[in-house]
């Protein structure tokens, strides 16, 4: 009988490999793709900065006319549709893994933008909207002020 050294690493990548098979083998959606009326939400990068918010959205094989961009105060909608291809005749699809069909996003964005002043660029399947901040939105810095009074001092203190 021959020893044989103990690797714990081998059940793991074993295990790792069971996990992933189990996953691609599923038929279950995962849930936090789901939005409301089985649409299919939208995954944002939101970024932040003194004067605006920039947001990127990933919209491969999406034309930008199939898509509606909302402002309503400070909440921000996208929705559109992704077409799917069809079959053609004498070919056979082996996998479909590219999502369709309807998505849409709400996302609140915590201060007031500018809406007028809003820019959207859509390049290489990637849309980016670049969003003003509303003037009251900006942050100010407050200057303090001069020596209290001798009387409002005292008064504090009590």
């Amino acid at each position: 009988m021959a020893i044989e050294r103990w690797d714990p690493f081998r059940e793991a990548i074993s295990l790792r490999d069971a996990m992933s098979t189990l996953f691609q083998e599923s038929f279950i959606r995962p849930s936090s793709l789901m939005a409301q009326d089985g649409l299919t939400s939208l995954p944002l990068d939101i970024s932040e900065t003194e004067d605006e918010f920039v947001i990127r959205a990933s919209l491969p094989g999406v034309k930008p006319e199939d898509v509606q961009i909302t402002i309503q105060g400070d909440t921000l909608t996208i929705r559109g549709e992704s077409k799917e291809d069809q079959e053609r005749k004498g070919e056979h699809w082996h996998s479909r893994e590219r999502r369709f069909g309807r998505f849409q996003r709400s996302v609140f964005l915590g201060a007031p933008v500018k809406s007028d002043m809003a820019q959207a660029q859509y390049e290489h399947g990637v849309l980016t909207l670049t969003l003003p901040k509303a003037e009251e939105a900006k942050p100010r810095q407050i200057k303090i002020g001069g020596k209290a009074q001798v009387g409002q001092e005292k008064q504090a203190t009590r």
